[in-house]
């Protein structure tokens, strides 16, 4: 069956599911959406995902949305190779760092990117300074890993990369950003004040089937 992925530029969210296509080399057509003509909420879309929000995966009559489920039914329907680990210890942890990630990290950081791009918020004001400590505080625990191993959890690729990935990857084109240079001295140059991580970086970069989706 054809698998059809919706996605759009800037979603950390469908990046992680384009990783996971590209791991297990699955064959799919990608539907690019503009979200500044509000595609993602089009007819079409709300009948896939009443949320208008991406990604939507379509294979054959089955529809997915949310990342992490997407991940976890890819891994089911197409097992090889696995990227939620190959015994039951090495899943329970993917899924703990996976959790640890999203309550931890990911508010705080999606907090920072937009305050950025959006251009909302004041970028020396308490409450995006604090989000900065708490996602360099964190990140210090990512670097401890990393410093252990090539990849996040265990000997390879696998789903806990593609969700903290791509977060990583649009925090740093935020703090690229001259507006943002008092902020970014707490994280960046990643690979001076994390080296693990900036190494890790690298190393999903020079995957084959890598892509940049966020502009």
């Amino acid at each position: 069956m054809a698998i059809d992925v919706y996605w759009a530029s800037g979603s950390p969210y469908a990046w992680r599911v384009l990783l996971a296509l590209e791991c297990k080399h699955l064959p799919y057509t990608g539907h690019l959406l503009q979200f500044s003509k509000q595609e993602h909420k089009s007819p079409q879309m709300l009948a896939l995902n009443p949320r208008g929000r991406v990604p939507v995966l379509k294979d054959g009559d089955y529809v997915c949305f949310e990342s992490l489920a997407v991940l976890y039914y890819l891994d089911l329907k197409y097992p090889e190779p696995p990227i939620f680990g190959r015994t039951p210890e090495e899943a329970g942890t993917i899924m703990r760092v996976i959790c640890e990630y999203q309550a931890y990290i990911e508010p705080h950081l999606m907090s920072i990117v937009g305050g950025v791009f959006q251009k909302n918020a004041n970028l020396r004001g308490d409450e995006i300074t604090k989000a900065m400590h708490a996602v360099a505080s964190e990140a210090r625990t990512i670097e401890a890993r990393l410093s252990k191993s090539d990849w996040v959890v265990g000997e390879s690729f696998s789903a806990v990369d593609m969700v903290i990935f791509p977060g990583i990857q649009l925090l740093r084109r935020a703090l690229e950003r001259p507006e943002a240079r008092e902020l970014s001295s707490r994280f960046m140059p990643v690979e001076v004040n994390y080296p693990a991580l900036g190494r890790w970086l690298a190393r999903v970069e020079a995957l084959p089937g890598y892509v940049l989706p966020i502009n």
